[in-house]
């Protein structure tokens, strides 16, 4: 069975409130089954626009990101992230 994702784009405009955020839900989102493929750490924008930070979380499967995504703990947190950053944040089906 192919793998899901959370990819998020960021760009961080509140460090200290982002970090805040990260803290939180770290936590959720291992205990829904994910696991942190990319976080942060050098890139490279070679086409088009993208954000400064950028995220990839592995799920078991497509159904496990998008209910983890949608799970109510996990999207109490991530208004911490909307007020702190601006993202872009897309579910993928793994090949």
């Amino acid at each position: 069975m192919p793998k899901g994702y959370i990819i998020g784009h960021i760009s961080v405009h509140d460090p200290e409130g982002y970090r805040d955020y990260v803290e939180r839900d770290t936590p959720i989102l291992l205990g829904l089954g994910g696991r942190f493929i990319v976080r942060g750490g050098a890139s490279e924008t070679v086409e088009g626009e993208s954000g400064d930070r950028h995220v990839v979380i592995e799920f078991d499967d497509y159904e496990t990101a998008r209910r983890a995504y949608n799970d109510p703990e996990y999207q109490a947190v991530a208004d911490i992230r909307r007020r702190t950053a601006t993202s872009t944040i897309i579910l993928v089906e793994g090949s």
